[in-house]
């Protein structure tokens, strides 16, 4: 663990006959199962460097039979949105906006929890906790999206009502980014008191001294207990398409354990494909962020968990066990954790 990996070297072991040894996946049985019903893949990507299992999964991939592997911009909007609109077969993605729009009806699965934390919750001196929220301002990207979904969870969990108790303001002439830089610049100028960052914006306001962490998710409870980002897919990609969703799934989740592996090679290889040009931050994010947890964690927790956050803050009316029977699937997640053992 203390040896430092090279990216190539680690993927080529991983890619090759050493995989089954390195992550117990029994080879025969890799070896048995069918090639993948299509060789294309698109996947989305955004500003938030958090989603690095993603990003640096295509020679794992490749490995899997994906020829055509695609990473489709979204600057703006809902996960679920683009992959229901056939825009892209799947996606990492923070769960609270996507249980939104699940129960709006988006045919969309959950298909694994992939890591812990991200966001965390950064304020001036007027505000200490999340109680001290009553009747403050919160800078968000948009009302629905993924900052302001977190954070009215939050503040929902310690008995405000982010509806009446919160003022939130967001940029003039937003799109709804997941990732706006424009609503940490309002909290920047001093209109807001509060600000919910994902990687690498918390980790560019501690390096600038800038404001303070009230709610860190990686470390802080009950939000370290729960993922932050669950990998998600078309419906209508899982139907067509099982095998697949199998080893796309596979590859992300050994990509993922690349992360927690060797935080020092992840770090360059976001450098080095454009998803950020700081690789101090990025290695700062990639040690700091909980990448090892998928196997020990259940994401079905995460979905009730959210799900109850989101109804006690009037943002969806369906129960957990709806909105788990309508927008999950775990059997590829099962058969999974059994053969990549460690």
């Amino acid at each position: 663990m203390r040896t430092r990996w090279s990216r190539r070297a680690f993927l080529g072991t991983a890619a090759g006959a050493g995989a089954g040894a390195l992550w117990g996946l029994r080879s025969e049985s890799f070896a048995a199962e069918p090639p993948p019903e299509t060789t294309r893949l698109r996947l989305l990507k955004t500003g938030s460097i958090c989603w690095a299992p993603q990003y640096i999964a295509d020679d794992l991939l490749r490995a899997e039979g994906f020829t055509e592997i695609t990473y489709v911009d979204m600057p703006t909007g809902a996960v679920s949105v683009r992959l229901a609109s056939g825009e892209a077969d799947m996606s990492l993605n923070f769960v609270g906006p996507n249980i939104i729009r699940i129960e709006a009806g988006d045919p969309v699965v959950f298909l694994a929890g992939i890591h812990v934390g991200c966001f965390e919750v950064v304020a001036t001196e007027r505000v200490q906790r999340i109680s001290d929220l009553k009747g403050k301002v919160a800078a968000v990207a948009s009302l629905n999206g993924a900052e302001h979904v977190f954070l009215a969870s939050i503040a929902a969990n310690v008995g405000l009502d982010p509806r009446r108790d919160i003022k939130w303001i967001s940029p003039e002439g937003s799109r709804g980014s997941y990732f706006n830089e424009d609503s940490m610049r309002l909290f920047l100028e001093g209109k807001a008191d509060i600000f919910l960052g994902f990687p690498p914006q918390p980790q560019e306001l501690r390096a600038r001294k800038i404001g303070h962490v009230i709610v860190n998710s990686a470390t802080d409870r009950p939000w370290s207990q729960y993922f932050c980002c669950l990998l998600t897919a078309s419906k209508d990609f899982v139907r067509k398409h099982p095998v697949a969703t199998k080893r796309a799934l596979r590859a992300i989740l050994k990509s993922t354990d690349l992360c927690a592996l060797d935080p020092q090679g992840t770090a360059r290889a976001l450098v080095d494909k454009g998803y950020t040009a700081n690789y101090e931050s990025a290695l700062q994010v990639m040690q700091e962020l909980p990448f090892g947890k998928w196997r020990e964690y259940d994401p079905e927790d995460t979905v009730r968990f959210y799900a109850l956050r989101l109804h006690e803050a009037g943002m969806i009316k369906s129960s957990p066990q709806k909105i788990i029977a309508q927008g999950t699937d775990w059997r590829f997640l099962k058969e999974l954790k059994q053969e990549l053992k460690s």
